[in-house]
């Protein structure tokens, strides 16, 4: 280990790793600081490798096929005896996957020529032109390194909440929920956001009774309304006991029970678990990242300031991530490392928030990118909008897959895409398309004048886009055609 760097990054995250990488392909000496130690080894991958976006994953697509073996294949006319899940086996899959990344990430830093130090890393000072970065190791002694510019990319942890505090057994947070050695008979969630409806549904398809509790009055309040209602029909279909309007008020483990108070209108309800998930969002990590004096500006709600380009207060310190505003997603973090690293070497990168994509990865899944039509119509667009259904879709009914749908808004002005949003099979990946085609400006009509190929989901974009103007092919619209 050096004592002086030209760039140190506090945080070993997509975010912090993909800026210590990119530091160095500049030509940049980098140290990256990370701290995380998981099963029992020090890690590089932050939340999202380690115990987040990938291990969720890994589950979803395990408790899926089980689910599809179980109970779908008899529509394609195979049939197979007694079908039952080993959860140990699918947690040792899952962790295999996890270690293959970290350690991949690993030799990534390695191979690029970047110091990963594990341990802390604390910023004592960034106001002078030489930054004081004090490094506490996870064995030894801790000691000053110095740095011309710093990144800050320290993530984030679960939020807690008073009424039901986790005890690591019978109520946990989303990392406990990756955890569990057996499949509750009744589980209940508590947020039925991103992370509670992915937790939710792997345990409701391996055979768990699952209620989820959301205080909003409205479900995915965030999505477009169209999509989120959608959305919960299917959810709910499946079996997920969705409750609106519903707040937890109390959470009591008795007798390896968990009884869960809730107010649901001023009225008193009460349930019964086996587990409990508390998911109700994250905020921002920053216990030992700054020092009292470092000279950082934070925000009201306890985050770093920093401009459109993730520049804190302080010249050459950055921040990124779920340590600042917008939303807490690991592409978001790796865009905002990338374009700090590149900003410092004197390029005019940018990150194009309007751009940024929210996946849910229930089955089907749940995805966007830009304005819904309620927040487009808020923001005084006169909005004209398409979409279409997966069940008239071709390549979706030969899959099994023909629920959900597709929908665009536009500007009814200029044609402009605004935004695109799906509930469907492939969604996060259908998204893209509308996110490619708003980073070049693109209209409905270039939409519509695309040629698709047949037979893709993908058909339903070109679709929804023809809905815009009236011009469906394979759906009866009111609409006046153009």
């Amino acid at each position: 280990m050096k004592n002086s760097y030209d760039l140190v990054v506090i945080g070993g995250g997509p975010g912090g790793y993909e800026a210590a990488i990119r530091g160095a392909q500049l030509g940049f000496s980098v140290a990256c600081i990370e701290k995380r130690v998981h099963k029992g080894e020090p890690a590089l991958g932050g939340t999202c490798l380690n115990v987040g976006c990938i291990p969720s994953k890994a589950l979803l697509d395990s408790s899926h096929r089980f689910e599809a073996t179980k109970h779908e294949l008899t529509d394609h006319g195979i049939t197979t005896g007694d079908v039952n899940i080993d959860i140990a086996k699918m947690l040792e899959r899952k962790d295999s996957i996890v270690k293959g990344l970290t350690q991949g990430v690993a030799g990534l830093l390695k191979g690029n020529g970047v110091d990963w130090l594990q341990g802390w890393g604390t910023l004592v000072d960034g106001k002078g032109a030489e930054k004081q970065v004090k490094f506490t190791p996870l064995e030894g002694d801790e000691s000053i390194i110095t740095a011309k510019y710093v990144i800050l990319a320290a993530g984030s942890v679960p939020i807690e909440i008073p009424v039901a505090k986790t005890d690591g057994e019978y109520i946990v947070d989303s990392t406990g929920a990756l955890e569990f050695a057996e499949v509750p008979k009744r589980l209940g969630v508590i947020g039925a956001g991103v992370i509670g409806l992915e937790l939710g549904s792997v345990w409701r398809r391996l055979g768990a009774e699952v209620v989820i509790y959301e205080a909003m009055p409205e479900f995915l309040a965030v999505a477009d309304k169209d999509i989120s209602k959608e959305a919960a029909k299917l959810l709910k279909k499946q079996g997920l006991d969705i409750r609106v309007d519903t707040k937890v008020t109390g959470a009591e483990v008795k007798d390896g029970q968990v009884i869960v108070t809730t107010d649901v209108k001023g009225e008193t309800q009460t349930d019964t678990f086996d587990k409990l998930i508390v998911c109700v969002g994250r905020r921002a990590y920053s216990e030992k990242l700054l020092a009292e004096n470092c000279g950082i500006e934070l925000t009201e709600r306890g985050l770093v300031a920093v401009d459109d380009q993730c520049k804190t207060n302080l010249d050459g310190v950055y921040a990124i991530g779920d340590l600042v505003r917008g939303p807490m997603l690991a592409h978001k973090a790796m865009e905002e490392g990338m374009m700090a690293v590149e900003r410092i070497h004197g390029e005019k990168a940018q990150v194009n928030y309007d751009t940024i994509i929210s996946v849910i990865y229930t089955h089907p899944e749940i995805a966007w990118v830009g304005l819904s039509e309620q927040a487009a119509t808020e923001q005084g667009y006169e909005v004209k909008t398409g979409s279409f259904s997966l069940s008239a879709n071709g390549r979706a009914l030969a899959q099994g897959e023909g629920v959900g749908l597709i929908k665009v808004v536009a500007d009814a002005k200029t044609d402009r895409l605004l935004g695109m949003h799906a509930v469907s099979v492939g969604a996060g990946d259908i998204v893209h398309q509308g996110m490619i085609a708003m980073e070049f400006v693109s209209s409905i009509e270039d939409l519509q004048l695309m040629t698709f190929a047949h037979p893709t989901v993908s058909e339903a974009v070109h679709e929804a886009a023809l809905s815009a103007d009236g011009r469906a092919i394979h759906a009866i619209q009111r609409k006046k055609r153009k």
